[in-house]
């Protein structure tokens, strides 16, 4: 009698676990049930978002920012999720965000976003928000309703700007962009998104940067600081770059557009001084600045005996640095990039950066690049160019 009940309890027991196994959620596991039905959420959420199915997007939850986004063509948008942590009816998902825009992205440009959620009494779960990931980039869309305006080279994407200043904005680029394939080549797109948002503020939202590391900046371009995204975006300071004049706002955005083009090219082994540098060259090209207009606070130094005893370092180029710091680095750069069309030609200077963005890391590359394209070394090339300095600036 002692043995079967002990036969009977375990019996008892299996069956108990069994059961709670089932009603947890019919075999499996109740988190990886969660994961599921999120994702199948988020899923119609993407959808909604590509169909522009106002109805269908908030059947998943909460409107937020669906109708900012209307005029942006999108041709790819999707969520995949990473992680989700559940407390009863209520869950946050961290998950990345996947899109392309129409006729411009050939490669995604990723997001991480974390979406809150919630089960209703039927066990449906849905999206009470969606916002960027702590220490995460903003998207345009996060800070208001985007204007869209196409030039025959660019797409202008905008929050809190009129439609004629994105006009001329677009103009800047379909200029931008010739001048780039006529320096570089056009083994790249030939096509810019240029994002422009409401003021500083906005712009580094957008950058996920304090605004202080870019006061003073006019644009930046995506891949320049940490961006994941192949597709890069050029990201407009309205308040810095209202500052400029027409040439200076055309240089910037063809400098900027140079970054584009050159993105493919650039990597671990690419030194800031070579394409910054180069970008500043090009956007300087056939504009008739002299060296002295184009580098004053490099020249003012030269004039005064002050010649650099070495070309800037790649901490030169923070945005944070002292404004005179920071202008002399790039115009460092650019005299360097000047120095090479002079003397080796407008083609060598572009061998010379791909060259040089052909190795995997820092090491040798430009030492090697030199001696392959430019037939030199790095302390002759430092020295010829301290010298061209004198003889430039001086």
């Amino acid at each position: 009698m002692a043995g079967r009940g002990r036969v009977s309890e375990c019996g008892v027991v299996a069956l108990v676990l069994l059961l709670v196994a089932l009603v947890a959620c019919g075999g499996r596991p109740a988190a990886d049930s969660a994961r599921t039905d999120v994702q199948r959420v988020l899923d119609r959420r993407a959808g909604a978002v590509l169909d522009r199915d106002r109805a269908a997007f908030e059947r998943t939850g909460a409107l937020s920012w669906f109708e900012n986004l209307r005029a942006v063509p999108l041709a790819a948008w999707s969520y995949r999720l990473t992680d989700l942590h559940r407390t009863g009816d209520h869950a946050t998902a961290d998950a990345e965000l996947r899109y392309r825009v129409r006729g411009y992205d050939r490669a995604p440009v990723s997001a991480d976003r974390t979406l809150s959620l919630s089960r209703d009494a039927d066990g449906r779960w849905s999206v009470d928000s969606d916002r960027p990931a702590a220490k995460s980039a903003q998207q345009l869309w996060d800070q208001g309703e985007v204007v869209v305006v196409r030039g025959a080279h660019g797409i202008v994407l905008g929050v809190g700007q009129s439609g004629q200043a994105l006009h001329r904005y677009a103009d800047l680029a379909d200029r931008a962009v010739p001048a780039v394939s006529q320096a570089w080549g056009t083994d790249w797109s030939r096509r810019v998104v240029v994002l422009v948002p409401r003021s500083l503020e906005g712009m580094a939202g957008l950058l996920g940067s304090p605004a202080s590391s870019y006061r003073g900046i006019a644009a930046v371009t995506t891949g320049e600081v940490g961006g994941r995204a192949p597709a890069d975006r050029i990201v407009v300071n309205p308040d810095a770059y209202g500052m400029l004049g027409a040439l200076g706002r055309q240089v910037v955005l063809t400098h900027e557009t140079t970054h584009v083009a050159t993105r493919a090219h650039t990597g671990p082994a690419t030194p800031l001084w070579l394409s910054e540098g180069y970008a500043d060259w090009v956007g300087y090209r056939g504009t008739g600045r002299t060296p002295s207009q184009a580098a004053p606070e490099l020249s003012g130094s030269v004039g005064e005996g002050r010649v650099p005893r070495a070309l800037p370092e790649d901490k030169d180029f923070g945005f944070a640095r002292d404004a005179t710091a920071l202008a002399e680095a790039y115009e460092g750069g650019w005299m360097a990039c000047r120095m090479i069309a002079d003397r080796w030609g407008d083609a060598r200077l572009g061998e010379f950066y791909r060259a040089v963005g052909e190795h995997k890391e820092r090491a040798g590359a430009v030492r090697d690049a030199m001696r392959r394209v430019l037939g030199t070394t790095p302390e002759a090339f430092t020295e010829q160019w301290r010298a061209y300095l004198r003889a430039r600036l001086g």
